[in-house]
């Protein structure tokens, strides 16, 4: 099947275009330390990261939600997580490169993340990245987060683009379904936050890549 130039390439945040782990890590571990448990290793705590801070509270302290220590938990780290958004944060290796590579064949970019704008834009501001990005769309940004397509197609709108032009990277299964749904070519970032339990070859995305470089073949008209 022919395959359309790209448009535009749109970006998952936590995972996929910056490595936030390191971060996010931190936070969970003072308030671990805080309830008198001792730090949990950044190879244990990366895989969760990409499913925000309900997951890692569940990780950290094996509480369901429904506990009624949990939202006090999660509010703490958020508030940790805050103050200190960009302290070890980093975009993956080569992404600096991509990005460039993008903005120099004026094919826009942006982000769309289920993070919380509060947290998405100044941290993207600390990278700088706020004022590069041709949008930002949060998970607060529209009325349903993804797995639903509404955030995609949002910045579609943003863009003034075709989503069937449009390429969307992520390193989780909800990023893929997100991207089916808005009817744009997707790829799964196994650079990212996958665990031993994801299986990105049963997401039917459109690539799996190990680099940000190979997305630049899906640029191309084909």
């Amino acid at each position: 099947m022919r395959r359309e130039a790209c448009a535009a390439v749109l970006f998952d945040l936590d995972g996929t275009l910056a490595d936030t782990a390191p971060d996010l890590a931190h936070a969970l571990n003072r308030v671990r330390r805080e309830e008198g448990l001792p730090p949990l290793p950044l190879q244990h705590i990366r895989p969760a990261v990409s499913h925000g801070a309900t997951a890692l509270i569940r990780l950290g302290f094996g509480l369901s939600p429904e506990a009624a220590a949990f939202e006090p938990l999660r509010q703490r780290l958020l508030a940790i997580y805050a103050g200190q958004l960009a302290r070890h944060t980093r975009l993956f290796p080569g992404m600096a490169d991509l990005l460039e590579t993008l903005e120099a064949r004026a094919i826009p970019w942006g982000v769309v993340t289920n993070k919380p704008a509060r947290f998405t834009e100044p941290l993207l501001a600390a990278l700088g990245l706020a004022h590069r990005a041709a949008c930002i769309v949060s998970g607060d940004s529209t009325d349903r987060r993804k797995p639903h397509p509404d955030p995609l197609l949002h910045a579609c709108r943003l863009l003034d683009r075709n989503s069937r032009q449009c390429l969307y990277v992520g390193d989780a299964q909800r990023d893929i379904e997100a991207g089916r749904r808005a009817g744009m070519k997707t790829l799964v970032a196994l650079f990212g936050y996958l665990d031993g339990e994801d299986d990105p070859g049963a997401w039917q995305a459109d690539g799996l890549i190990r680099h940000p470089a190979e997305i630049l073949p899906w640029l191309e008209e084909t």
